[in-house]
């Protein structure tokens, strides 16, 4: 059974910097992302990465503050966030994709992780 699991959330002020971890297990994905979903909103795209890190893909408005990259030696993968705003503030969730591209949309992702909490505070 493949799982993801999500550790890293916490609070933290705005100007800060957090790293999430995303560990699977029983199976591997070609690329992985990382969604996120405040309330009321609808899940979001973050990141995508494929491969071993030779493609990523951002949000815009993310771009320059959060780095995606992962470990396939470890089945991981990270996202370092830094400079964090207090509309950063979600649920995060990480995604895979048995698919090698780098998708945006939550339906094409094969399995997700139980989310870790972001809070921003101003």
């Amino acid at each position: 059974q493949v799982q993801l699991v999500e550790s890293g959330g916490g609070l933290v002020q705005a100007g800060g910097s957090l790293r999430l971890s995303c560990a699977a297990s029983g199976g591997t994905f070609s690329s992985m992302g990382w969604f996120r979903q405040a309330p009321g909103k609808e899940r979001e795209f973050v990141a995508v990465i494929r491969g071993s890190g030779e493609n990523t893909l951002y949000t815009d408005s993310v771009k320059g503050r959060f780095t995606i990259s992962r470990d396939n030696a470890k089945n991981t993968v990270y996202l370092q966030m830094n400079n964090l705003k207090p509309e950063d503030t979600a649920v995060y969730y990480c995604a895979g994709r048995r698919d090698y591209g780098l998708a945006n949309t939550p339906r094409l992702y094969d399995n997700w992780g139980q989310g870790t909490q972001v809070t921003v505070s101003s």
